[in-house]
């Protein structure tokens, strides 16, 4: 039986969603995992998109059944001057039924970003994420420094998890060294939600 390792993420350049289907692929790596890919409705003008209409493009929003059927969950937001966006906060406050019940306590989870600059906050975002992770009794994973490319990306990524520099105009791909550390997280995550699984 395969596990479910739940990648769901925010995007509104398209960044995120790159490093989402790059840790996808590395989830994919894992023979007994798979990836589920799922967005949260878009806040604007401080109102909810409606969650239960389809996106207009990608993968459909994520649901509290795909929270009770996840093995591990990944969570990805652009940076919002140095914390996660609002339509991330918005589905983390939603999961206070998950919370009662455990939903999520044992499993795996990890976390990423996308930066307009290379110093915008990417750690304090991804700790901002990890934060209700916590309450949630999840095991939070970051990225140990056996990744080596740790040791020489001059771009994105940090011990906390995956990051990305988009650049001003948030038009820079993702580079080699972040695609590598976006799978290492995805493979990471899927290899330990296999041993904890009972």
């Amino acid at each position: 039986m395969s596990i479910s390792i739940l990648i769901v993420y925010y995007s509104r350049h398209g960044n995120t969603a790159a490093m989402a289907r790059q840790i996808a692929r590395g989830v994919a790596r894992c023979e007994q995992a798979e990836a589920v890919l799922r967005t949260v409705p878009v806040v604007s003008d401080g109102r909810l998109d409606d969650p239960g209409k389809l996106p207009a493009s990608g993968p459909p929003y994520v649901s509290s059944d795909d929270l009770a059927a996840c093995d591990g969950l990944i969570l990805g937001s652009p940076t919002r001057f140095g914390n996660m966006a609002a339509a991330m906060k918005y589905f983390l406050d939603s999961t206070s039924s998950e919370w009662l019940a455990g939903t999520l306590s044992g499993k795996p989870a990890g976390v990423f970003t996308s930066t307009a600059s290379l110093h915008g906050g990417q750690e304090s975002t991804l700790l901002s994420m990890m934060l209700p992770l916590l309450h949630h009794g999840m095991l939070l994973c970051g990225l140990p420094y056996s990744e080596s490319v740790l040791h020489t990306t001059r771009s994105g990524g940090t011990p906390y998890g995956p990051s990305h520099l988009a650049g001003s105009d948030s038009q820079r791909a993702l580079d080699d060294d972040e695609a590598e550390l976006c799978q290492a997280l995805g493979l990471r995550i899927a290899r330990i939600a296999t041993q904890c699984r009972p």
